[in-house]
């Protein structure tokens, strides 16, 4: 039997239209305007979170903290620091203050660094004094470079150190001026001596003025005694040893010459006077 089709052609596919195709131009420029679009909204999301980053009060520096400090007072660390406090914590040039901080001649390293919300933490360390300068009648603490540290006085008594002599020209006006070819000679005896404590608790007084000759005076014992550049620690035990012997033969000496290892040379006090009465030197 046979089927008759259906008389209604609304079915056929030749009534249903084909999508119109985009050319690949025109897709990549939409593709480009919805980049734009999102790069757009991302720029501004992140430009207002930026500024709400600058703006936001917590992130202004509140706190300093100062680690290391010894003898230089916290006070005078947050001094060279004045004007930090209330800068913005992530905007503050800290190298600027860190050599601020370095403008002290107590500081010899300085470290800053920001920790969150709004501290700042100060980490020093200071010089080392190793002898009390004295230059011009006045008495400074001085470390091994030469530098001048302080003005000694009654605040830094707990420093039992020795005098020392010659550091700079005592002509010269201003400010004290430590000649560092001096100041490394006296540095270099007293590194020699901290392994001998018995030995450097007897130095009373070291004199420098000539940058190859340092002479030493012990306590109670008023001979000036010549060690050189060198071998400050075998020359000074050959002194004690000799010292019973050398003041038997001569009970006034003025000084006592140990550069030369196989002689001594003492000069004893009543020609000395008698040479300056002279005019000899």
């Amino acid at each position: 039997m046979a089927i008759a089709a259906p008389a209604d052609r609304r079915f056929r596919r030749s009534h249903v239209r084909p999508s119109r195709r985009r050319s690949p131009r025109v897709t990549r420029l939409l593709k480009a305007v919805r980049l734009v679009t999102s790069v757009g909204v991302l720029g501004g999301a992140g430009w207002y979170a930026a500024q709400a980053v600058t703006d936001a009060q917590t992130l202004r520096v509140s706190e300093i903290h100062v680690r290391g400090n010894q003898h230089l007072a916290r006070g005078d660390v947050l001094a060279l620091l004045a004007g930090l406090e209330g800068q913005h914590l992530l905007q503050a040039d800290l190298e600027v203050w860190r050599r601020r901080v370095l403008g002290s001649p107590w500081v010899e390293q300085a470290a800053l660094r920001r920790v969150l919300p709004s501290t700042v933490e100060v980490v020093i360390r200071e010089r080392t004094p190793i002898a009390i300068g004295r230059i011009r009648g006045d008495l400074y603490l001085v470390d091994e470079q030469g530098l001048v540290i302080d003005e000694y006085g009654p605040n830094y008594a707990q420093f039992d150190l020795p005098i020392i002599d010659g550091l700079a020209d005592t002509a010269a006006a201003g400010e004290p001026n430590v000649d560092p070819e001096r100041a490394g000679l006296a540095a270099d005896l007293l590194r020699a001596l901290e392994g001998q404590p018995a030995l450097m608790k007897r130095i009373s007084q070291i004199d420098v003025a000539s940058a190859h000759d340092a002479v030493v005076l012990l306590d109670q014992d008023p001979a000036l005694v010549h060690v050189g550049d060198e071998q400050f620690v075998e020359r000074l035990q050959r002194y004690l040893e000799l010292h019973q012997a050398l003041h038997s033969r001569v009970p006034d000496i003025e000084y006592v010459d140990l550069r030369f290892d196989d002689r001594v040379y003492v000069r004893p006090a009543r020609t000395a006077a008698a040479l300056r009465a002279s005019g000899v030197r």
